[in-house]
């Protein structure tokens, strides 16, 4: 699970404008990196362009997942994921930042502003923050926490069953030796009683 791009945006009546963003391209090579992150920042413009305002979705491209919220207000924003990534974790995030955003920078800036002249430093301390979602979303933790209650459950659950049937066998096997004793007690009765008589 990746996250590789957490971009903010402002949807204008054209196109799009691109007023911050952060990226973690660490597991591209060096030389791929300048290409994937122009891909990833011309990816997340098209898809604030096309959506309409008070969306969300998550579009599909190539091996990533790209979730974008679009507000009432024109302010969008993108995260770019790999395919494993909780899309819930993805939209809580978007939330978090774009409302830290509209209130750190005035609305008035979003049209005609750039990444250089934007005061808004939380993206890549996010960016960070959310590459394990288990630990930056607390919903996530508690399935997580769950999960591994529901797999500890179900393996105390099934050495039980085999424990029962275990003791099913011991109690066959006892039914059977009594059954066993019972007969012998009756020959043994059987040859005491013949003996008796002489």
């Amino acid at each position: 699970m990746k996250l590789y791009s957490l971009s903010i945006l402002y949807k204008g009546s054209t196109k799009s404008n691109l007023l911050k963003a952060a990226y973690d391209l660490s597991s591209f090579s060096f030389f791929q990196r300048s290409s994937v992150q122009e891909f990833m920042t011309f990816t997340s413009a098209l898809i604030v362009e096309r959506s309409p305002l008070g969306s969300r979705a998550s579009v599909k491209e190539q091996e990533y997942l790209c979730h974008v919220y679009v507000r009432n207000d024109n302010l969008g924003g993108v995260v770019i994921a790999d395919s494993e990534y909780p899309s819930r974790v993805c939209f809580t995030l978007l939330d978090k930042v774009l409302d830290e955003f509209s209130k750190q920078v005035n609305s008035i800036d979003w049209p005609s502003a750039s990444t250089a002249s934007v005061q808004y430093t939380a993206l890549d301390s996010h960016l960070a923050r959310y590459q394990n979602p288990r630990e930056a979303d607390a919903m996530t933790k508690v399935q997580a926490e769950l999960d591994e209650t529901k797999i500890i459950l179900h393996n105390t659950m099934e050495s039980l069953l085999e424990r029962g049937e275990k003791l099913d066998d011991l109690v066959q096997k006892s039914e059977h030796l009594g059954n066993q004793s019972k007969a012998f007690y009756k020959t043994a009765r059987k040859q005491n009683s013949c003996c008796e008589v002489m």
